[in-house]
């Protein structure tokens, strides 16, 4: 497999099409958000018009349905093994770390993480009622080891976290069991990194992009369905902020400045997971075009290719 990783505006949709051109192939979005109905414009999903490849991974499931790493790692999976007896190139493309780490590694997943929870709908809910730090609290009170690894704003793996100890498991350890997983299906990963301070512009220039093509209107529409109720997806960067607009809690003009910054903290989580991961290849993309780009990561392809023959 070819998988084209590393944070948030940094072109990975791009460059995985121009590769499976390339090589004939498909892409598969590695994005926990990308999976859901009617969420394109907050989550930067490529227009049918934009797809020049078969895309898959998109619009898996509605916004008010769980979903979950160890869904898509069933979906996933199956999805390379019929591309590859097809003789179809895969291109995984994204950001979630933990959703390319599920494919390519040796992952096992409890039940809990394949369906809905009522632990997870009791806490879900009592963060809306008193705020992610209540929920943390709760966490830190049953499993502090686990609470002291997530921030207490991460409200979604918080309560993942509640979740595993009710069922006896211990968030930490298994993210510790994660670092040691065995890959079980070959893979070149390509990054994608740049100076910091550039990111952050062209995360800034992306989110004023956004709110030009409609993204209220976007969140309205959804709203009217029911997803301010949903769980997962209401969690979103983009869309959680211009709720908190609509519903009055702050205008939509901070609305759009909240989605920045969760945007550009969200981009250093990102290099945080990667950056650990020993196994991929660093483009630095700073002051390059997408065909320079392009150029260096088929050239790398190229050379690995030529490696693994060697080492055959």
């Amino acid at each position: 497999m070819i998988i084209v990783c590393g944070p948030t505006a940094t072109g990975k949709s791009d460059l995985a099409q121009i590769i499976a051109e390339r090589f004939c192939g498909c892409v598969l979005s590695a994005d926990s958000m990308q999976v859901y109905r009617g969420m394109d414009i907050g989550t930067a999903k490529l227009s049918l018009e934009e797809r020049r490849v078969p895309h898959f991974g998109l619009d898996l499931t509605d916004p008010d349905e769980p979903y979950s790493a160890a869904l898509y790692q069933g979906y996933a999976r199956a999805l390379i093994e019929k591309k590859e007896g097809e003789g179809t190139r895969v291109v995984m493309a994204g950001g979630t770390g933990l959703y390319i780490q599920s494919v390519i590694d040796d992952l096992r997943f409890p039940k809990g993480d394949q369906e809905d929870d009522p632990i997870r709908t009791r806490y879900m809910e009592l963060a809306q009622r008193e705020g992610a730090h209540e929920v943390w609290k709760a966490l830190f009170a049953m499993d502090p080891e686990s609470a002291e690894t997530i921030h207490p704003n991460n409200t979604k793996r918080v309560v993942r976290a509640i979740e595993m100890h009710h069922a006896g498991e211990s968030y930490a350890q298994r993210a510790h069991g994660m670092a040691k997983a065995e890959q079980v299906i070959p893979a070149v990963q390509i990054g994608l990194a740049m100076e910091r301070a550039l990111l952050y512009e062209r995360i800034d220039a992306r989110v004023d992009s956004m709110r030009e093509a409609g993204l209220v209107d976007e969140v309205e529409r959804l709203a009217s369905r029911g997803f301010a109720t949903s769980s997962t997806a209401r969690q979103a960067i983009g869309y959680k902020e211009v709720l908190a607009a609509l519903s009055g809690a702050c205008t939509m003009d901070e609305a759009f400045e909240d989605i920045k910054r969760a945007s550009r903290r969200y981009a250093k989580r990102q290099m945080t997971w990667f950056r650990r991961d020993g196994r991929i290849c660093w483009i630095d993309i700073t002051g390059k075009g997408a065909p320079q780009v392009a150029e260096e990561a088929c050239a790398l392809l190229a050379s690995k290719g030529r490696e693994d023959r060697r080492i055959g």
